[in-house]
């Protein structure tokens, strides 16, 4: 499963790049979305590459990305017991839920879809350089690491 963040905002994207961001329900900078590895999001990925950083999200980011920033529709923190209540998953089993597939944000009509991270702590070091010089682009791995920062 991918988290895929929005770095960069929305001047001098072309409308089909903004298209392709609406889609991935990307509306605002620091957006984060959870999407899975499947041939047609990557080709989405590699559209809106000037605009994003994705990779692979690890279970122990996404345990603490649930708990501090999952969020219902009007926009209140979600409980560990709220939380099973929803989708009968406590943070630990529904991260997992979310990684095998099983379910989908999207799908949980009480949930949002999209994270709101705060802007990394620290800083980025660019917004118009691709990783490993600068944030946009594919980073694998180390997405958990900017997560973190997010958080």
């Amino acid at each position: 499963m991918f988290a895929v963040i929005r770095i960069r905002g929305a001047a001098g994207n072309s409308k089909r790049v903004e298209d392709t961001l609406k889609m991935i329900r990307l509306i605002a900078v620091n957006n984060c979305v959870l999407i899975p590895e499947s041939v047609d999001y990557k080709g989405m990925l590699e559209k809106a590459k000037d605009t994003i950083t994705w990779g692979e999200i690890e279970k122990d980011t996404l345990v603490k990305m649930l708990e501090k920033r999952l969020k219902s529709k009007n926009n209140e923190k979600i409980s560990e017991k709220e939380l099973k209540s929803i989708a009968g998953y406590d943070y630990e089993g529904f991260a997992d839920a979310l990684l095998k597939g099983k379910i989908k944000l999207k799908d949980l009509e009480k949930l949002q879809p999209v994270f709101r991270l705060t802007p990394a702590s620290k800083g980025l070091k660019s917004v118009k350089e691709h990783y490993p010089k600068g944030d946009l682009g594919y980073r694998g791995k180390e997405i958990n690491e900017l997560i973190e920062k997010m958080i």
